[in-house]
């Protein structure tokens, strides 16, 4: 069995910042591309409420659902213990040739761990569009989508069935060899 292909994510943060990921890609259907970064590199652990969510060599299973405004992330700790679910609001990903996909960060993020929802990042996107880094309608999109997401959260309609079946051993078991 050969490793899945590498995708080559270029993530854009207004207003100047390009970060570039690669990640195995282990599913791919027309509706849902499922990535897995076996080690992500983070300058500091990524914490929520006082709990360390997302650290420097945690594994991520990411979710790209082409069209929609924002990605899902499976976060962890290094040793393999899901804490999350979190959804970035973006642009919709453009699935380029050669596996490069494009994409720019909105800066608000939604947050559940299964004791609540949380929306993130909101100074972030306030300062954005305040600079006018982000247009007024994207604005309007990105405040759309982190309602629709926050609600469906809520009500315990999200993240979908697909972000339940992918666990971090299903994605570890596609890229072994």
């Amino acid at each position: 069995m050969s490793l899945p292909p590498l995708v080559r994510i270029r993530y854009r943060r207004p207003p100047d910042r390009l970060e570039l990921y690669e990640q195995f890609l282990v599913h791919d259907t027309s509706d849902l591309k499922v990535t897995f970064a076996p080690s992500v590199v983070r300058p500091a652990p990524l914490r929520i409420d006082g709990r360390t969510v997302l650290e420097n060599g945690s594994p991520v299973v990411w979710f790209t659902f082409p069209g929609a405004w924002h990605d899902i992330g499976r976060f962890h700790t290094t040793d393999g213990v899901f804490t999350g679910f979190y959804a970035n609001i973006l642009t919709p990903v453009v699935l380029g040739p050669g596996h490069i996909w494009d994409t720019t960060d909105l800066f608000l993020d939604l947050w559940t761990d299964g004791g609540g929802v949380r929306v993130l990042d909101k100074n972030d996107f306030d300062e954005a569009i305040a600079r006018e880094w982000i247009d007024e309608t994207t604005a309007r999109r990105a405040r759309t989508e982190i309602k629709r997401l926050r609600s469906a959260a809520q009500s315990g309609s999200w993240p979908p069935p697909a972000v339940h079946e992918w666990t971090l051993e299903r994605a570890r078991r596609r890229v072994e060899l």
